[in-house]
């Protein structure tokens, strides 16, 4: 019986055939391998409010006036050198930096714009990006308080500000339980305290807070700063009945991070006087 054989043809045919089938399955499998897997920012990169439209959206700007709110600043590495000048004229009277981050992170900047802001009249602050994954809370509250995070009663300087928010490096809480986290918490701030004589002012936002400390209501002693990028602060985290400061948008003017204390400019002396 002849046994049939396929010619030249055919065989290029089926190996045609493999390779549009191979190519195929590539093309359907990278791009969602890509899709998988975030990109995540250098170490260092994080500042205050980095995930707050990502999370939570933006919608609308304060109605109210400067009249009861004092505008204020909040400035990171990367917004360069700032134009204090420009936004003392604006009406800006206040300003945090960020100082540090971790125990791994200073900001180059740190000089220009903290004693910057300090040289054209505003109150000023510093500021510290919380990953509560790598260290300690008093092991970062003490690298702060050595890289920028000092308190002076000069009537110039603002109690430091730990901003404790979304993990742009990793999972949302910092792989801390509720409990954990407010462990974590409180140790910064009785270590700050115990440097420095003062509360440190917590920034956060009413979500993260919920999500990650389980709405926790005992740190009420320390000044309040609510992120929240709408026409109103809206809910507060357990335990504050009002904010000190309110970061309302990302978009402002020169820099990008404007806020609102609550009250004016005597209430933010007073602050700084402690």
């Amino acid at each position: 019986m002849p046994v049939h054989r396929p010619g030249p043809i055919s065989v290029r045919r089926l190996f045609v055939v493999g390779l549009l089938l191979a190519a195929s399955c590539l093309l359907h499998t990278v791009p969602a391998t890509a899709a998988e897997t975030p990109t995540v920012p250098p170490r260092g990169s994080a500042h205050m409010g980095m995930g707050v439209v990502a999370h939570e959206g933006q919608d609308g700007l304060p109605s109210d006036t400067r009249a009861v709110r004092t505008e204020g600043v909040d400035v990171a590495s990367y917004q360069g050198n700032v134009a204090w000048p420009t936004l003392w004229s604006s009406g800006v009277r206040w300003a945090y930096t960020k100082a540090s981050e971790g125990t791994y992170y200073t900001n180059p900047y740190f000089a220009q714009q903290y004693t910057g802001s300090y040289a054209v009249g505003m109150i000023r602050g510093a500021y510290h990006f919380a990953t509560p994954d790598t260290t300690t809370g008093a092991t970062q509250a003490n690298y702060f308080v050595d890289h920028g995070g000092r308190w002076s009663q000069d009537g110039k300087t603002l109690p430091g500000a730990l901003d404790i928010e979304w993990n742009p490096y990793g999972d949302a809480c910092f792989d801390k339980t509720p409990s954990g986290m407010v462990t974590w918490i409180r140790d910064f701030l009785n270590q700050y305290k115990a440097r420095t004589g003062r509360n440190a002012v917590i920034y956060t936002t009413t979500s993260w807070w919920t999500q990650c400390t389980g709405n926790y209501g005992g740190f009420s002693a320390n000044p309040l700063w609510i992120a929240r990028y709408a026409s109103t602060a809206g809910t507060l985290p357990a335990g504050w009945s009002t904010y000190t400061m309110w970061q309302y948008t990302s978009s402002g003017p020169t820099v990008g991070d404007h806020d609102r204390f609550n009250g004016a400019l005597n209430r933010v002396q007073a602050l700084a006087n402690g």
